[in-house]
């Protein structure tokens, strides 16, 4: 359970989408032609069509109390004619951003819908949604050099959300037979933040189910980092190998931890 307000989960989406529009309108050879190296054969373009199409498949659910998956070709398909001149591109994120917003203040976090994880209600789509715009925002950031970092709650209440995800049991069925096993004796992954108190993870995968905690403990790996740079490590921004991340114990470990959990990402 989340501590975040959905207040301030909709005033977050509203922000991070503004850094992505920022990014749009002030691409120095435009949006077209300006390549995000974190969303390998997107441009700025398909980047701000992915979020914007997210955003209005998101409101779309919200909006329609839907009880069942509702088709997201507009998430996928972001090399289909739409939105290419830089103000037209900013002005759809805009609308998206605030179709979503109004979407999800109206509901509430309670209303009831059709929800990809367990939950079936609203507020998932205000959590799912703040992380998903936040990590486009720093794609975004990485391209045009703006400064990019994760407000304490936000990084924390996003590092929860990924654990929970993780440690579904989907995260072993993911991997086919032939798979290197994550779970078996001894085998714990611990994530400790360096910028904030008490901000610790610790993921068991000694046996099934994969389980994690907030606790401080000895662990058969460790991953040290400011909270920014762990969100971004767990969604494949950041390399293990990347200052200022410090990893202690099997790294290899790690690697297939990461790897795994972030099956996910790619349904």
């Amino acid at each position: 359970m989340s501590d975040v307000t959905h207040d301030t989960y909709c005033t977050e989406i509203a922000i991070r989408t503004e850094e992505l529009r920022t990014a749009v309108r002030t691409a120095e050879a435009g949006p077209a032609a300006t390549a995000v190296p974190s969303c390998p054969g997107w441009s700025l373009t398909q980047l701000a069509r992915h979020v914007g199409g997210t955003h209005r498949w998101a409101a779309r659910i919200v909006a329609t109390r839907a009880t069942g998956p509702v088709p997201h070709d507009m998430v996928d398909d972001v090399f289909s004619p739409g939105p290419e001149s830089a103000a037209d591109l900013d002005a759809w994120l805009a609308e998206g951003s605030a179709e979503l917003v109004g979407a999800l203040r109206e509901a509430g976090p309670e209303a009831p819908v059709w929800t990809v994880a367990p939950s079936g209600a609203a507020g998932f789509w205000a959590r799912r949604m703040t992380h998903e715009t936040t990590l486009h925002a720093a794609d975004a950031a990485q391209v045009t050099g703006a400064p990019f970092a994760v407000r304490e709650e936000l990084a924390r209440d996003a590092l929860d959300e990924w654990m929970g995800f993780g440690a579904l049991p989907r995260v072993l069925e993911a991997a086919g037979p032939e798979a290197p096993p994550l779970t078996g004796p001894g085998r714990t992954l611990h994530l400790h933040a360096t910028d904030a108190p008490h901000a610790e993870w610790l993921v068991d995968l000694t046996g099934v189910p994969v389980t994690w905690s907030h606790t401080h403990a000895k662990a058969a790996v460790a991953v040290r980092a400011p909270l920014t740079d762990l969100v971004l490590l767990l969604y494949g921004r950041r390399t293990p190998a990347d200052p200022p991340l410090e990893v202690f114990g099997d790294a290899g470990l790690l690697s297939l931890w990461l790897e795994r959990s972030g099956f996910w990402l790619r349904k």
